[in-house]
């Protein structure tokens, strides 16, 4: 059990380095990543986008696969692309609202 929840932690490290060119914040942190798994070194990524048709999703899927697949335990990165739940500002972390001046009521 230590490995996988290692391996997790390494995943959500490696996501963490891919910041969101428009906001500037990562992508763990803004909430739009909604689960990893690995299989037969395959890691699929379940995420969602900020907006529906958002122009840089090639980019930051391109940026992913490059992040998780430094991981020795990984050879292919997929994006599981998903509109469900929709995301919002309150995905967001503490962080992440702060640096983007986000205030909820």
């Amino acid at each position: 059990m230590g490995t996988a929840a290692s391996l997790q932690d390494r995943m959500i490290e490696a996501l963490q380095s891919v910041i969101d060119p428009e906001l500037g914040i990562d992508l763990v942190n803004l909430g739009l990543i909604y689960g990893m798994s690995l299989t037969d070194g395959v890691a699929t990524v379940t995420m969602t986008l900020t907006t529906v048709g958002c122009p840089i999703s090639q980019v930051l899927e391109n940026m992913i696969g490059t992040a998780l697949e430094k991981l020795p335990e990984i050879d292919e990165v997929k994006i599981d692309i998903v509109w469900e739940p929709v995301w919002s500002p309150s995905k967001m972390s503490r962080y992440a609202r702060v640096a983007l001046g986000y205030h909820m009521g």
